[in-house]
């Protein structure tokens, strides 16, 4: 994955106390790269933008 300048961002039901958190990008077409909010230097797992909306739409139910 190539590395960005463009922000991670962060539920907006995430707290400052820096519990357990998802991060995400939006800056590569088709695709959205997710890592631990924890771990800023760690791995980011890259999902289809598809396979991340049902996720979120499941989520949401």
């Amino acid at each position: 994955m190539t590395k960005t300048d463009s922000p991670w961002r962060r539920s907006s039901y995430s707290g400052n106390q820096g519990g357990a958190c998802l991060e995400v990008r939006d800056d590569i077409p088709g695709a959205v790269p997710v890592r631990d909010s924890k771990v800023t230097e760690g791995p980011i797992l890259s999902v289809s933008a598809s396979a991340w909306s049902s996720f979120l739409d499941m989520a949401k139910r």
